[in-house]
């Protein structure tokens, strides 16, 4: 594995899916997502608390300082915004200088921090994917990312596949685009 700078490709992770979460219209909360029982409101509630607790965990916090905070909904009546500042405090977290060594205590872990960082790239890249997906905008990610993405999520495949933390993975045909390969990789094939 070459080494990735995690912060960077987190903020890049960001960015891309702030993109799709510009596109999202007050009329499309109800619509369903690749997520399973999840529609659109309540995956953008997904992200936006999961930005904040990783702003929280990296930041040495544990689930309990946390406590209940960030249950329920964080998205507000301005996801846009709520997604702004949170992506905002996880990118801030993450690029503290030590933060990819810090312990995380996350709910399998701990794990250092470079570890749960290659998580939250992941989770944040396939659920703008899923956004997209959703409401019909461009699902086309960065070659760049998908290629990060790849080499995050290879070497902990097995433990990744086995925390359900994705979907059920398909077997992409064979020639496929990195993306395609991504994808099927974490249930969306």
């Amino acid at each position: 594995m070459t080494e990735l700078d995690l912060p960077d490709v987190h903020a890049s992770a960001l960015a891309a899916t702030r993109l799709v979460t510009e596109g999202l219209g007050d009329s499309d909360w109800t619509i369903p997502t690749p997520c399973g029982d999840w529609d659109l409101r309540a995956l953008a509630n997904h992200l936006v608390a999961g930005n904040w607790w990783a702003a929280e965990l990296a930041a040495g916090q544990t689930i309990a300082d946390v406590g209940d905070r960030l249950d329920g909904d964080v998205l507000g009546s301005d996801a846009l915004e709520a997604y702004d500042s949170s992506a905002k405090a996880a990118a801030a977290a993450f690029e503290v200088e030590g933060a990819m060594d810090a312990p995380c205590a996350v709910s399998y872990g701990p794990v250092p921090g470079s570890v749960y960082c290659g998580h939250r790239i992941l989770d944040v890249v396939v659920h703008g994917w899923d956004l997209a997906r959703a409401t019909g905008q461009p699902t086309y990610i960065e070659p760049d990312l998908v290629d990060a993405c790849l080499e995050i999520l290879r070497p902990q495949y097995d433990m990744l596949l086995g925390s359900g933390m994705f979907g059920s993975p398909s077997t992409p045909r064979e020639g496929a685009t990195p993306q395609v390969e991504l994808l099927a990789m974490l249930g969306r094939g």
